[in-house]
């Protein structure tokens, strides 16, 4: 489990003894596959840490069609806008295997960075990557067609979740056509 940890972007750079008793204040969660962990709307206070599984993240259209933001796995952190927005979520995260989590709750969150100013360092990093990604995405739709989005897409859950069988890449995904399209 430290392991995982340690790989979060929230804790990396964090030295070792510092993440192992942080760690011990997160509440571990179990989700059956397809369970929908927060819906978009809802108010929020609280962000989860990925220990094994896949969530999709995702927004719905007013006509009711899903458009998938992102896949996120072990070691991943979501949900953690709504710590520091008190808005409601502007989006759903849906299991699409069996996850095991960990979650924290705004409180705790700013007792840490309280106490560990680089833990705000960190998650300053991880929220930049994720706007740099969604301006690519953006930039995706925009300028590129759906093959190529397509395309693109499956590399990148190549890259992510895929394993090497017999000189060919297999992934696995768990999404629909729909979503990856």
């Amino acid at each position: 489990m430290d392991e995982i940890l340690a790989r979060a972007g929230i804790f990396q750079g964090v030295e070792p003894s510092a993440v192992a008793a942080l760690t011990k204040q997160l509440q571990p969660v179990d989700f059956p596959r397809g369970y929908t962990v927060f819906a978009e709307g809802e108010p929020g206070d609280r962000l989860y840490i990925i220990m094994s599984g896949k969530v999709k993240i995702g927004r719905r259209s007013p006509d009711g069609r899903e458009n998938l933001l992102t896949i996120m796995g072990p070691s991943d952190m979501f949900g953690e806008l709504s710590i520091f927005d008190p808005g409601p979520r502007t989006s759903s995260a849906t299991t699409i295997t069996e996850v095991r989590a960990v979650s924290m709750d705004r409180d705790a969150l700013r007792a840490w960075i309280a106490d560990r100013p680089e833990i705000a360092e960190q998650l300053l990093r991880v929220l930049a990557r994720r706007l740099r990604r969604t301006n690519n995405n953006l930039a995706d739709l925009i300028f590129t067609d759906v093959p190529g989005r397509v395309a693109k897409q499956l590399l990148q859950l190549a890259q992510r979740f895929g394993t090497q069988e017999g000189g060919a890449m297999r992934v696995t995904h768990d999404l629909t056509q729909e979503e990856i399209a």
